[in-house]
Formats: C-alpha cells, structure tokens, sequence
C-alpha cells in the first residue's frame, strides 16, 4: 500500500496542517502540568474535605491512568473512523473538561473531570501521530518529530508560567488555560474534507491482505512500545523524583525543582531542533545510541552529588538526550506501521509512554526508599547503556542495510 503523504519543498512552520498538528502536541504537557502551580491553593479552599491533600495531588496524575486504559481503543477507532473526527472529538472535549475545574462544586467533581480530560487526550494523542504518519514522510516526518518535541518542551514554559500566574490570583484561574485549545478547531476543520484525509479513508476502506496477519505489525510495534515504556519511566525520574532528591540534600524542592526542570526542558527543546539533522547524518539506530547515552551520562552525573553543578548538568544531558530519543521512538513506530494501521500502532505507544509515567513512582519510590536516591540514578543508567549498546549493536551487525528516515 502506497503512503499519502504529499511531498512538499515549504517549510514546516508555513503548512497550516503542520503547524495545527505541533499545536495539537502540546497539549499533551499542558494535560498534566498545566494546574501544579495552582495545587496547595486548590487544596486549602477546600478546607471541609478531610481527603483535600491527597484529592489534589492525584489531580495531576489522573488523566494519565484514563490515557492508558483509553488509548488503545480510540487507536483503533482512529482506523475505523479517521483521524480528523477523532482529533476534532478529542480538542472539544479536552477544553469542555479541562476548563471544567474552575466551576465544578468540589474535589470529587474535579476529579472526575480530570479523568475525562485523559479521554481526551487519548483521542487527541492517538490521531495526531496518525495522523503525522499519513500527512509526512521522509525527511519531513523527522523534522515535524523534532519539531514536535521542541514545541513541547518550550509550550512546557508557557502554560506553566501562565498557571503561574493565573493560580496567584486564583487557584480555580488556571484551569481556564485548558480552553485555550479551542483555538485550535478553525485550523483543523479544513482537514475534514481536505484530499489527503479522503485518500486515506479510502485506504482504510481497502485493506490490504496484511491485516489478515495482525502480527505483521502488532509484534513489531509491541517491541517499540515496551522500550518506549521503560525509557519514559526511567525519565519520569526528573519531574516525580527531582523534588525530594532536592529537599532531602538541603535545597528548596519548589525553586531547585523549577531550575533543574527548566534547564532540562530547555536542552531538550534546542536539541529536539536539530533532530532531523542529526537522525539524517547519524540514522536512526546511531540517533537511539547517542540518546540512551547522553541521558545515562546525565542520571550518573547527578548520582554524583547535590551540588548545583551536577544537578543542572545531569538535567541538561537528560534533556537532550530524551529529545533524540522520544521523536526517534514515534519515527520508529510510524516506520513499522502500516498505512491502516497507524491509530492502532499510535494508540499502543500513546499508552506505552503514559503507562511509564504511571509506574514510575509505583516501581521506582520503592528502590530509593532502600538504597537512596544516588544508587537508582546509576541503576537507570546502567539501564540505558544497555539500551544504548543494543542500539549501536543493531547498527553493527546491519551495516548493508542502511537506514532510510521515511
């Protein structure tokens, strides 16, 4: 079966559709971090809920758990149905329940609003890498991915600083940032009918005799997503762990949090820039290697010790790698999936990379109550040397067979 994609000499951030997709993207940070700022205020006016403390703090981690018992299904409705309905579905209901939180009555109401939002952003996740997957290929595709990550990183700063703000004045003001995404539904109702989603329809319509055999592409894709998981659950040491590693070594979590996340994001977002360039010099396999190493070198440099030395520097190397490694595992996912089935595939590591975040404070908490924090750094290094080994191990044994980034 033949791609869709419509090659193209523009660049990126002149296409509407591209520039539609990277605002779409974003709204993934904005799901779950968006109202942090706004929590100790959040818990304190609701003074008569003995639960307040705890009903807060699963507010940020709430649309996770929904994203991925959600995911793989709307992956396989964006199939069934197309991609466009499936985002268009998936913005409105982002703003309606994301904005729901500055007038709902109380914790509990809050809380069922935020398990919504991570339908939402199943639906929204899932389509828009098909979607990507059917609109780019090539060269192209590389650069929307790092783009993508770098509209990610950057938007990380915007909503946050703008939550900041918002919970200053009011800690129920910040959930008035999720409507913004409203914004977004001029720029893709023209998809709807456009040509591109009407080929691709049609494909999904003619399926080829490759998804007779589901495990053409389900094995292939499984063996992205279970890498993906755990290099998102390693990651997800920085923002769930961070804090305490910095109060139990003397500093202020808040504020030592906040400089050592942003220069993470920060290195992630100049980095995720060139991600074309260098998967285009490098190949995809070199490109996982360097990412697994640059973010293992940065766990170890902060097994070092509390000094703000290290702690920026581990946190700039773990955000330049992770912005090598996270578009090249969507890249490696649209790779390996066929055209009709690119939701299923998008909705498998949609759920790979929210199931990470997920289990990171379940599986990892556990090990540094034991063992402290400086020897799980170095375990989650260890852990990507290993996968930077086997990356550059696959290089070596297919050196005939060079890598093409379409």
């Amino acid at each position: 079966m033949t791609s869709h994609a419509i090659p193209s000499e523009r660049p990126l951030w002149l296409e509407s559709a591209a520039i539609a997709l990277l605002m779409t993207a974003t709204l993934k940070i904005m799901a779950n971090a968006t109202i942090s700022p706004a929590l100790p205020g959040l818990a304190a006016s609701f003074p008569e809920d003995p639960n307040a403390a705890y009903l807060t703090r699963f507010l940020v981690a709430a649309p996770s758990l929904s994203v991925v018992l959600v995911a793989p299904f709307a992956g396989m409705a964006a199939d069934r149905f197309g991609r466009v309905p499936l985002l268009l579905a998936g913005v409105l209901l982002f703003a309606i329940s994301g904005s729901a939180g500055a007038y709902l009555p109380d914790l509990q109401a809050i809380l069922a609003s935020r398990l919504l939002l991570g339908v939402a952003v199943a639906l929204t996740m899932t389509a828009q890498v098909a979607l990507v997957g059917d609109l780019f290929a090539g060269a192209r595709r590389n650069a929307f991915m790092g783009l993508q990550t770098a509209a990610i990183n950057f938007s990380g700063f915007l909503y946050i600083g703008l939550a900041g703000w918002l919970a200053g004045l009011s800690p129920r003001l910040p959930f008035l940032v999720y409507a913004l995404p409203v914004l977004l539904v001029p720029l893709l109702l023209p998809f709807l009918h456009g040509p591109r989603q009407q080929e691709a329809a049609g494909a999904r319509n003619d399926l080829g005799p490759a998804d007779a055999s589901p495990a053409a592409w389900l094995l292939p894709a499984f063996l992205v997503a279970v890498p993906t998981m755990v290099t998102v659950m390693m990651f997800f040491l920085m923002p769930s762990q961070l804090p305490f590693y910095l109060e139990a070594n003397g500093f202020d979590g808040a504020s030592g949090t906040a400089f050592g996340l942003g220069a993470l994001t920060l290195t992630g977002g100049c980095v995720a820039m060139v991600f074309k360039r260098i998967s285009g010099s490098l190949g995809l396999s070199a490109t996982f290697g360097l990412g697994f190493l640059l973010m293992g070198a940065g766990l170890a440099v902060l097994a070092i010790g509390a000094l703000w030395i290290f702690i920026l520097g581990g946190a700039a190397l773990v955000g330049a790698g992770y912005a090598l490694v996270q578009p090249a595992f969507l890249t490696l996912a649209l790779q390996v999936a066929p055209e009709h089935r690119r939701g299923s595939v998008s909705g498998m590591i949609t759920t790979a990379m929210f199931l990470g975040q997920v289990v990171s404070p379940l599986t990892l908490t556990p090990f540094i109550q034991a063992l402290g924090f400086a020897s799980v750094f170095l375990g989650a290094a260890l852990v990507f040397a290993l996968f930077a080994l086997g990356a550059l191990t696959s290089l070596v044994l297919r050196p005939h067979r060079p890598e093409h980034s379409g």
